[in-house]
């Protein structure tokens, strides 16, 4: 394990040589400057864990010296020690950068408790500059296509304003992701993003979940919880898959966004809050309208602002850049030699319509990268994975092999016609209606050539 050096600046040598030996016997490595000239030119080869800077020091004084430490490495953390302390300059020295002040006599076990403080502070703020660089590769928008260049500016434009915006596409695309650009590009960016998955959860529980509850409010409810609505405030609350909220949920959802003011369950004292609402959802919202599943109110004031993401089969010119983004995070996240994939392999993957969209692209990616043994992924890889969903999603078409133009059209009807249905996730209504056939030709047609859905 790398020892923490420690840089300790003092013009007295018994200071120097004291410190020099506690911190060495704690298991330190131990460098030491006279000078803050020196203390910089160190500083600047080593890059100390933490420095200990005595004030009074000949030419460069400490608070200057401090001040050029900082101009080179921000984070590294001083801690000023002087014989003459007082309040005034030990605030300047703070407002000056210094992680604390110590005063001469100095309290060896003092010293020791500072200085181990400064460099668990300096390893948490690597630890979060870490996690927050992890945060922004993984909420990012990959594709140079068209389509997505028009997304980023809808986001872009979107997340200026406080108004609600209605996320709409197909399962799998990255409505979340969009979600959490539109928070992170806003002025709400340092305040909560709290996400409900509407779907997911039971309905019985979704009003507390939304609203909170008081102690007693149920049974099991032995304490007050606050709600998404609560914890959100003065942020973005992220309401996904909207349109499987029950009716009854939905009216409570439209009179807490018309006056921003609701009551825990089992309560009767009001709650204000300021929280921006975005919703998403895979369904088509007016046509659940139209079929009263969904408030017609509450969806006006939901789509103030409609943002569409595409489906990947619409930007397939991205699906390079995709996929070796996705290897690329698999491989660093989990300690791996990222693999290459050969051109075969890529040209299939573009080929492919991707029913499952983004998210099983990506699910691709790592089984790729799990599965695969040799450090290029081939045809033969994929294949004998069983990767793609269809056997004629994933070959090259070649009608030409047909010894008679009735074989060569029925070849290619049956894949055109079994393609579709993978587009339209298999709705029989859908694709008939997509490709301008009777319902009940298409019935025959599938039958006769045996196309049937996949189960794996």
């Amino acid at each position: 394990m790398t020892k923490e050096t420690i840089l300790i600046v003092d013009d007295e040598e018994g200071i120097r040589e004291s410190l020099s030996g506690i911190f060495e016997d704690e298991g330190y490595n131990v460098l030491t400057a006279s000078t803050g000239e020196d203390a910089l030119e160190i500083a600047r080869e080593h890059t100390p864990g933490v420095v200990l800077l005595d004030v009074w020091l000949p030419g460069m004084d400490g608070l200057e010296t401090l001040s050029k430490l900082r101009e080179a490495d921000n984070d590294i953390p001083v801690i000023i020690i002087s014989g003459h302390g007082n309040i005034e300059l030990a605030v300047k020295a703070t407002k000056s950068g210094a992680y604390d002040f110590l005063e001469k006599p100095l309290s060896l076990e003092k010293v020791l408790i500072v200085a181990g403080r400064a460099l668990e502070r300096r390893k948490l703020e690597e630890e979060n500059r870490v996690l927050r660089a992890d945060l922004n590769r993984k909420w990012r928008l990959i594709g140079d296509s068209a389509k997505m260049k028009v997304l980023q500016q809808q986001i872009e434009m979107a997340a200026q304003s406080n108004s609600r915006v209605l996320i709409l596409g197909e399962s799998g695309v990255g409505k979340e992701l969009v979600a959490r650009l539109l928070h992170e590009k806003s002025m709400r960016v340092k305040e909560p993003f709290v996400e409900v998955n509407c779907a997911a959860m039971p309905q019985e529980l979704i009003e507390s979940e939304l609203f909170g509850h008081e102690k007693g409010a149920f049974t099991g409810a032995t304490e007050r919880k606050s709600g998404k609505f609560e914890l959100a405030d003065r942020g973005t609350l992220f309401l996904d898959e909207v349109g499987d909220m029950t009716l009854q949920t939905q009216a409570k959802v439209l009179r807490v966004i018309e006056t921003q003011v609701f009551q825990r369950v089992g309560g009767n004292k009001n709650i204000k809050v300021d929280v921006r609402i975005i919703a998403a959802t895979n369904k088509d919202l007016s046509g659940e309208v139209k079929k009263d599943n969904f408030r017609e109110d509450l969806y006006f004031r939901l789509n103030v602002i409609p943002i569409v993401v595409p489906p990947l089969r619409e930007r397939k010119e991205d699906i390079p850049q995709l996929i070796r983004n996705f290897i690329e995070t698999f491989t660093l996240e989990n300690g791996m030699r990222p693999k290459e994939i050969s051109q075969d392999v890529s040209k299939m993957l573009q080929d492919y319509d991707w029913p499952g969209n983004i998210r099983e692209l990506k699910n691709i990616a790592e089984r790729l990268m799990i599965m695969v043994p040799s450090p290029v992924v081939g045809r033969v890889d994929v294949e004998e994975l069983g990767i793609f969903k269809s056997k004629q999603a994933a070959r090259e078409y070649d009608y030409f092999s047909c010894d008679t133009l009735k074989d060569a059209r029925d070849a290619f009807e049956r894949d055109f016609i079994a393609r579709k249905l993978e587009e339209n996730n298999w709705n029989i209504s859908k694709t008939s209606e997509a490709i301008a056939i009777e319902r009940s030709n298409l019935h025959k047609k599938i039958k006769a050539y045996g196309i049937s859905e996949p189960h794996n």
